[in-house]
């Protein structure tokens, strides 16, 4: 058996930023532990597996060790492979996902996702094992409502780049992850994400953790649009906007390399 596969960078304007993900089309399920597999032999952060399904398709995304329930730059990265290689023209996709209907549209150069939005709700007493994992005292820290993330909002960018966690103590938190945020110098916001947990000690870019940061900046802000940078050393980009309980996140794909896999 061969599968196609292609690697993008995705919340990128060049190659080698952003976050690199696989994308592999199938034309049915295999089995996961198969799927498991093949995406600890990749070894990024996340590979999509896609199946069309009545036009439109079916998505699932894996860690190295995991199965996740979101991802965004995967999500862009499968939009842009349908666009560019399986569906040449086609300019919108909707994906069933264990998040629900998440539906992607091209405008210009740009791709844009429909994700939901995650409620905060803020942690008076946080973990040890987060403040001992960042090794600062963040200035508010909340938690995601759907999800199983950590918020910590940090005074300034300079703080977020300075933080060196460790990983180890952070794992501790699985199947959470850490999010540190603070107003960004160059954007509106800044964020770094941790996720020892599921195989990856820090995302270079990250989608889904926009859905509780973007309705946190726009309050916090007083405007809806927000543009927002991943200050991992790959660095990332991403243009936002809250339009009511659904997220809108946008940004740009580069293609890096397509190949075969014989299984």
């Amino acid at each position: 058996m061969t599968l196609r596969l292609f690697q993008v960078d995705a919340f990128a304007r060049e190659r080698f930023a952003g976050n690199a993900a696989a994308v592999i089309p199938l034309e049915e399920w295999l089995g996961d532990a198969l799927l498991q597999s093949i995406s600890a032999e990749n070894n990024l952060s996340e590979t999509a597996f896609l199946v069309s399904d009545g036009g439109n398709y079916q998505l699932r995304w894996f860690t190295p060790t995991v199965e996740v329930e979101l991802c965004g730059h995967a999500t862009l990265a499968s939009a842009f492979v349908i666009f560019e290689q399986l569906e040449p023209g086609r300019s919108e996709v909707s994906f069933e996902t264990r998040s629900g209907t998440l539906n992607v549209s091209r405008a210009g150069d740009r791709l844009i996702m429909d994700f939901p939005v995650w409620g905060l709700k803020p942690v008076n007493d946080p973990p040890a094992d987060l403040l001992a994992g960042l090794g600062i005292e963040p200035a508010e820290t909340f938690a995601a409502t759907t999800d199983d993330n950590f918020f910590a909002v940090l005074a300034d960018e300079a703080a977020v780049r300075a933080v060196q966690p460790n990983f180890d103590v952070l794992a501790r938190l699985h199947p959470a992850g850490v999010v540190i945020t603070a107003p960004g110098n160059s954007s509106d916001c800044v964020s770094r994400y941790f996720v020892p947990g599921a195989g990856i000690p820090e995302d270079p870019a990250t989608g889904s953790i926009h859905c509780g940061l973007v309705p946190y900046w726009a309050e916090r802000l007083g405007k809806p649009a927000i543009h927002a940078r991943q200050a991992s050393r790959r660095g990332a980009e991403l243009f936002c906007e809250l339009r009511g309980d659904r997220v809108e996140i946008a940004g740009y794909v580069v293609p890096y390399l397509e190949g075969v896999i014989t299984l």
